[in-house]
């Protein structure tokens, strides 16, 4: 049985200009300690889908789900104060930006201690101990005189770390991390992945990475989903992702990728932009920035197809009479 099961997941939001439709069916399962990457550019529902898993969005967010459990607990059915013994307790999720998801107006080791005391009932001083496990294991200096400062006191790497001491707190089955490299430099964001890696083997969580780098999701994740427009386009293993991708769109996101080699070769971009989610296309949300778009794709939405027991794509590429086209672009 899967840890997290989520089938025909929809996100609407009512605005003033209309409905925003940012999540648009997605299908999800998460083994237990396993580590599945959400890949897809900005404003694509990756992150939207996440928070609305963990009922974070605001209150004009309409969700729906055929499915949403968590370990066999129907999400859909809890009320408010029963999810919240879930969530921050069994799922922890680490936010894309640290600095304004810390409250500035208290020390580290009150929003540390915190969670300890409300789901585990813990006595101030034992929330302490624990406080400075879970520091030593993000591999804060000195995290006595750390669980004292604020977060503006701290580099945008350390408050990083602090946001993953507080995911890992009460040993959640499940972390989210939610872009958790955006803004770091280089150095720490390797750092920052090489821990989440450590931490994940060292408690056997799984993890659910949200990011746009395939770099990331390469080192990290054993399972892909892509996502545009709001839907999964692509889902595979990371080497059926990287060496056997079948949608166009995973097709543009592995050729802007810089190469490590000594060959130089150009970046190819994607042109054009993503769809309007307000009124979106009804056929592929792709089709409009697809060189290989046919009259069918701009009629009717795709199924996903199978491609193996871990391999779909939505794309009418892999029909029958399609033209044969290889994940470089060119016609057989």
């Amino acid at each position: 049985m899967s840890l997290l099961e989520i089938e025909n997941l929809r996100t609407t939001f009512d605005t003033h200009v209309g409905k925003v439709q940012a999540v648009r069916g997605v299908n999800l399962r998460v083994g237990e300690g396993e580590t599945v990457g959400i890949v897809g550019e900005s404003g694509c529902g990756k992150s939207v889908s996440m928070l609305s898993v963990l009922h974070l969005l605001p209150d004009y967010a309409r969700i729906s789900a055929d499915t949403m459990r968590f370990d066999g607990t129907d999400l859909t059915k809890l009320s408010p104060r029963m999810f919240r013994k879930i969530s921050g307790d069994q799922i922890g999720m680490i936010f894309q930006d640290p600095m304004t998801s810390l409250n500035p107006l208290f020390t580290i080791g009150d929003q540390l201690v915190e969670p300890l005391r409300i789901h585990k009932g813990m006595s101030k001083a034992k929330a302490r101990e624990v406080v400075l496990e879970r520091l030593r294991m993000v591999e804060i200096p000195d995290p006595e005189s750390r669980m004292k400062q604020y977060p503006h006191e701290l580099s945008g790497g350390m408050r990083q770390r602090i946001m993953i001491a507080m995911a890992i707190m009460c040993n959640p089955r499940l972390i989210i991390a939610d872009e958790p490299t955006t803004a770091l430099d280089v150095t720490i964001q390797a750092q920052i992945l090489d821990l989440l890696v450590s931490l994940q083997k060292q408690l056997g969580t799984a993890v659910i990475m949200i990011t746009h780098d395939l770099g990331v999701i390469a080192g990290m994740c054993s399972r892909v989903l892509v996502m545009y427009g709001g839907v999964v386009v692509e889902e595979g293993t990371v080497r059926e992702i990287f060496y056997e991708p079948r949608h166009p769109y995973t097709w543009g996101l592995l050729r802007s990728i810089p190469q490590k080699s000594g060959v130089k070769k150009k970046l190819v971009p994607i042109p054009g932009s993503p769809p309007d989610l307000i009124a979106p296309p009804p056929g592929c949300p792709f089709a409009a920035r697809c060189p290989h778009a046919m009259n069918v794709c701009t009629s009717a939405l795709p199924e996903m197809r199978p491609l193996s027991d871990s391999h779909c794509a939505r794309c009418y590429l892999m029909d029958e009479g399609a033209p044969k086209v290889t994940w470089e672009g060119s016609r057989a």
